[in-house]
């Protein structure tokens, strides 16, 4: 499968727009059509489970359930990373996404889902039905192991 990660930045009109930042391809994964998959794709791509802060990451999909982009959206401390509605959908948005799976990593290595992890999973969720853009999993991966926040 190949890959393609993205920044957004202003352009010289100060609009936002895609940046591509890298592609590659990844010949163990054919599809995200399984957490264990997305999983394996982050660790692929971002070696997750071996980074000293916590980040949150988009996967967009398209109507086929492919792969449009992969979007750090937050780069937070050991402990937290903060996370708005509008961060995570103008990327979705500008990558053209019909559903969205969120992605962050718990540097601690516990997989213990916190009462922010599902207010930030119900509040993105309930943003996307607003657009038509499905929230389809929100996946914590500690350790090499993940879990659900949904």
């Amino acid at each position: 499968m190949r890959i393609t990660t993205y920044q957004t930045r202003f352009n010289e009109d100060r609009i936002i727009s895609l940046v591509k930042e890298a592609s590659g391809n990844y010949p163990n994964i054919n599809s995200i059509d399984t957490p264990e998959n997305c999983v394996k794709l982050m660790e692929a791509v971002f070696d997750v489970s071996n980074l000293p802060e916590e980040r949150l990451w988009l996967i967009a999909l398209n109507g086929a359930r492919k792969v449009a982009g992969v979007f750090e959206v937050s780069h937070g401390t050991l402990t937290s990373s903060l996370v708005h509605p509008r961060e995570v959908f103008t990327r979705a948005i500008l990558a053209g996404a019909a559903s969205i799976i969120l992605v962050h990593n718990h540097p601690s290595g516990t997989l213990n889902i916190s009462g922010q992890d599902r207010e930030v999973s119900q509040r993105i969720k309930d943003a996307g039905e607003i657009l038509g853009i499905r929230l389809e999993d929100h996946i914590i991966i500690a350790d090499g192991g993940f879990t659900s926040a949904m």
